[in-house]
């Protein structure tokens, strides 16, 4: 089990660059995608596209998330990426606007390669009430992952990604975590927008991240984390490291 630390040092010393990692990352994802169906879109031109661009800058040395691939839950608004929340009644729906966690992501040039599968709206705890397809448990594919972000901690749990986003009103972060043996953390009310997040119950809802260590939880939460004047519940306070 490699570290997003080791990743990111490889692509500061140049072992690999970003647009290579991008590749491994899409081909795991294909590869254990059939054992698991994490995912509901696969944003390989996208992500590709988005490693070259981080190559021609360069990787940023002082920022251990840049060049990370990640995953992001289906209810989480992205620009021009089909955000269906696993309805059918979205099954097209591509937003105007990027939400403010995903905006954060690209601003700290981490590398989205796809939006995965959850409980259609977030309502359910075993991501079986998709309206395109059940995940299965990343351990034993005769059981459910838990749910609503069951897509998000399998993708983790399967190797198919190192992080990735979901959103937790009543345990839709922590019990996939737990069903799947990954870190997943509900974030203090306040600590990440919600802006752009697909509402289920608001005064419950938050963004937060699913990763297979403790360190890493942290570095994702640090990068999406801090005050936004788009969302009236944002805690304007600074951002411990």
């Amino acid at each position: 089990m490699t570290t997003i630390k080791a990743l990111h040092d490889k692509l500061v010393n140049k072992e690999i660059s970003a647009v290579e990692l991008a590749k491994a990352t899409l081909k795991d994802i294909k590869d254990r995608e059939g054992k698991v169906d994490s995912f509901i879109t696969i944003t390989e031109d996208e992500a590709l596209a988005q490693a070259a661009a981080i190559d021609e800058r360069g990787i940023d040395a002082s920022n251990p998330v840049s060049g990370i691939p990640i995953a992001v839950k289906d209810n989480i608004s992205t620009k021009g990426i089909l955000t269906t929340a696993a309805s059918k009644m979205l099954y097209n729906y591509e937003p105007i606007f990027d939400a403010t966690s995903v905006e954060k992501l690209y601003a700290n040039d981490m590398i989205i390669v796809g939006k995965t599968n959850m409980d259609e709206f977030a309502m359910g705890g075993s991501t079986e009430n998709s309206a395109f397809k059940p995940t299965k448990n990343a351990w034993d594919e005769t059981k459910v992952p838990g749910g609503s972000s069951g897509g998000s901690a399998t993708a983790v749990a399967a190797n198919q990604v190192l992080l990735s986003l979901g959103s937790d009103t009543g345990g839709s972060i922590r019990q996939p975590a737990s069903f799947n043996g990954v870190v997943g953390l509900k974030p203090t009310y306040g600590r990440i927008s919600r802006f752009g997040l697909i509402a289920f119950g608001s005064s419950l809802d938050q963004i937060g991240p699913f990763s297979q260590n403790v360190e890493d939880n942290a570095l994702l939460l640090n990068a999406v984390s801090g005050y936004d004047p788009k969302d009236s519940t944002s805690s304007k306070v600074a951002v411990p490291d």
